[in-house]
């Protein structure tokens, strides 16, 4: 807090289509004014001894009223200003941390003097001089000189009320950072979030690689793809919509264990969980299968989790949530068992059967939807939402699993999971097909879907099927929605909120 009174107008923000134009234009005078005066208002350098929060952090609790005698240079932006008479206050804001410029005009230098009075809440602002603790016990500087960094040319929001508007934070992100100390917490907790899972990936032998964002064909995941045209080439490309055929290459290829935090692109829907453009981990580990993913997934989010907020027990809403494990493991059609009182329930029923249990539940159903197909919507309407506590979900039917193995045992499902928090998705594995006929056979499959209408089936991926055909091992995937996992840990509800420059439409006008 500064030491001075609160001066609301100083800070304001005009409402839209009051004065913003001309506050705009008195600044722009202010830049002219400097420059008549030999000043240069966007400097090309400037080079502080100490950040903000370093002078903070060596001086926790000085005695009101005492000098110290070390001299910083420190710099900021200007997000507060106050006069009294001849002593002035500025709050510089670096980051998270804060000080207050402690101004008498007697100890400063001439231009100095000169440049306060040209000064607005915005402006970039360097200062020298002596650390010390006023007379209330602020701690703050006491400049010997102050030098213009860059000149606002447009007012900040009101610090007092903050960016309310939830559309004009996201095109405006660098405002929403300034004004808005949440939005820098969520975005801290996402660095580390990816520090954390780089860490634990790097500490178990992976190695990060770098796949094509442009695909030939569009693969890894059953979604509808960008489609962009290559000039010289004079081809269409897809943007990725997942790397994972790429990688498993890569596996084929010998590299045993390997992982890309990647961008995907999906042509879908958009609301409070999908953004068209979104962050992904894959990793891919050599003669490992979905057991084993589920206790690397697991610890994944255990350490993205005490590294990026310091604890495994979570609050998400109003609901606590334990990330302390062990997860919960159980088959999906145990789950709509359960969740439709039919414990008789098996795979091998006939597919009225299971439209009866469609129709009973009121789940939306078509004609050409196979068992498997129907059972994935049947948990989808009235289990996934419901589980609140981690839970490793197994045992995906086939129809709707066609890059996963089927399972060593039962007939009818694959060794897929997909790990629910809160009632969500936070990531799909499986141990991987590794035998390239299979596969084939599933392309074709897959096809046929494409040609009758399902614009998210996967065309056949030759190249892949070659590297298959080379010889790929026994092989355990996973893939991690990384925005959603920050959305959990940082507890916010809307995938916009962890995302820096969400997808958004068009400004009208622009």
């Amino acid at each position: 807090m500064s030491d001075a009174p609160r001066d609301p107008s100083d800070e304001a923000l005009p409402d839209e289509g009051s004065k913003l134009d001309e506050l705009i234009a008195a600044r722009r005078a202010k830049v002219d004014q400097l420059r008549e005066a030999g000043v240069e208002p966007y400097a090309f350098a400037f080079r502080p001894t100490d950040t903000l929060a370093e002078v903070a952090e060596r001086h926790p609790a000085l005695e009101p009223g005492t000098e110290t005698g070390e001299q910083v240079t420190v710099a900021g932006r200007v997000v507060a200003k106050r006069s009294m008479g001849r002593l002035h206050f500025l709050v510089l804001q670096e980051a998270d941390a804060q000080l207050q410029l402690f101004v008498p005009i007697k100890a400063v230098d001439e231009p100095s003097r000169d440049l306060l009075g040209q000064l607005d809440v915005g402006d970039w602002l360097g200062a020298t001089g002596e650390v010390l603790a006023t007379k209330t016990g602020e701690l703050s500087v006491k400049p010997s000189q102050l030098t213009l960094l860059a000149k606002s040319l447009r007012p900040l929001p009101d610090k007092w009320h903050g960016l309310t508007d939830t559309e004009a934070r996201f095109r405006q992100r660098e405002l929403d950072l300034v004004v808005n100390a949440d939005a820098r917490r969520v975005f801290t907790v996402r660095a580390k979030v990816l520090k954390a899972l780089r860490a634990e990936l790097d500490e178990r032998g992976f190695v990060e690689v770098e796949t094509p964002m442009l695909h030939p064909i569009p693969g890894g995941a059953a979604a509808r793809p960008f489609v962009t045209h290559h000039n010289t080439l004079d081809t269409d490309l897809y943007l990725r919509i997942a790397p994972e055929l790429y990688l498993k290459r890569l596996i084929a290829g010998g590299m045993n264990r390997v992982f890309e935090i990647n961008r995907s692109f999906r042509n879908e829907g958009m609301s409070t969980r999908h953004n068209p453009e979104f962050t992904m981990l894959e990793s891919y580990e050599a003669y490992a299968d979905y057991h084993d993913v589920m206790d690397l997934t697991e610890a994944l989010l255990q350490r993205a989790s005490r590294e990026a907020v310091g604890t495994l027990e979570l609050t998400y809403g109003d609901r606590e949530v334990s990330l302390a494990g062990p997860f919960r493991r159980i088959p999906l059609l145990d789950l709509v068992r359960e969740a439709t009182g039919r414990g008789e329930l098996t795979y091998d029923d006939d597919l009225d059967t299971w439209r009866g249990v469609c129709d009973a539940h009121e789940v939306h159903h078509e004609d050409a939807w196979g068992v498997g197909k129907l059972a994935l919507e049947v948990y989808e309407a009235l289990v996934e939402h419901t589980l609140w506590e981690p839970t490793f979900v197994t045992d995906y039917p086939i129809e709707v699993s066609p890059l996963a193995r089927r399972h060593r045992d039962q007939p009818h499902v694959t060794e897929r999971f997909e790990l629910i928090v809160a009632g969500r998705e936070f990531g799909n594995a499986f141990s991987e097909l590794i035998d390239p006929v299979d596969q084939r056979e599933r392309f074709e499959a897959q096809a046929r879907a494409k040609a009758a209408g399902d614009h998210e089936a996967m065309p056949i991926d030759e190249p892949y099927l070659r590297a298959m055909e080379l010889g790929l091992p026994p092989t355990g995937g996973l893939g991690i929605g990384v925005d959603r996992l920050v959305m959990l840990l940082a507890d916010v509800h809307n995938i916009r909120d962890v995302i820096l420059f969400p997808t958004l439409r068009p400004e009208s006008g622009v």
